[in-house]
């Protein structure tokens, strides 16, 4: 498996926007989202950084509206994430 997926962050990321109800999200709403899970604040620069890289590594695609910047799992990045969730399972003997 690539590297991309060693993070917990760039996972929880992928998570969100699977998960988002238009299949996309601002980078804000999905910061916020983020910092409301685990109960605590990240940095801006990390937490777009690692945006930035996932979008180089072509796992996360963005488009801008307006003023906001909105993210989505490409093709590429929803499948890695289904590997991840099926070696969880497996993993954890639930496959």
């Amino acid at each position: 498996m690539a590297k991309w997926l060693q993070s917990g962050r760039r996972r929880d990321i992928c998570v969100l926007l699977s998960a988002a109800e238009d299949g996309e999200l601002a980078g804000q709403r999905l910061k916020t989202r983020l910092e409301s899970r685990y109960d605590t604040r990240i940095d801006p620069k990390s937490f777009y950084g690692a945006l930035d890289a996932m979008e180089d590594a072509g796992f996360v695609a963005v488009r801008t509206d307006g003023i906001a910047d909105k993210y989505s799992l490409t093709e590429a990045g929803e499948k890695r994430l289904r590997e991840q969730f099926e070696w969880m399972r497996e993993s954890l003997g639930e496959g």
